[in-house]
């Protein structure tokens, strides 16, 4: 299970300090979401159920040689981002993905819980924006199939 909470973001932190990894995924399917993701060095086949903050997930590790073999499968445009990675207080990790290609200039941060109550009672730090965990319009596989989300 996966148990986390989504945010645009209002100011970005010097992000030379921080580890990253480039990451390319793309959706064999939006419904359900069957993705396909290259992160850095790492191939996966993730499934996930619907949901917002909570959420199933399955990940299976893969080749290379079985990504570029399914990725001729993928639907939609692709997503393409570097993820950097960022301690917080209480053992937690922000993962700030800065996107490029057809989504250049969004900015998102995502942060992981244990437990549903770890995750209502998160104070995000000043430089979060705003909290999109429920907006469906900022999930990666809404953004591969309509691109950036107007306001």
């Amino acid at each position: 299970m996966e148990i986390e909470r989504k945010f645009l973001v209002k100011e970005l932190p010097d992000l030379n300090i921080y580890p990253h990894k480039r990451i390319v995924q793309g959706y064999i399917s939006t419904d359900p979401v069957i993705r396909v993701r290259q992160m850095g060095d790492t191939y996966c086949v993730c499934l996930k159920s619907q949901g917002h903050m909570i959420r199933e997930e399955f990940e299976l590790s893969i080749t290379k040689e079985q990504c570029d073999a399914l990725w001729p499968k993928v639907e939609n445009s692709p997503v393409e981002k570097t993820r950097y990675f960022i301690s917080l207080d209480h053992n937690l990790t922000a993962e700030l993905d800065v996107y490029q290609g057809h989504l250049d200039g969004l900015l998102t941060v995502e942060v992981e819980f244990d437990s549903p109550v770890e995750a209502a009672n998160f104070i995000p730090p000043s430089w979060f924006g705003e909290d999109i965990t429920h907006d469906n319009r900022y999930k990666n596989n809404h953004l591969s199939v309509y691109g950036m989300p107007t306001t």
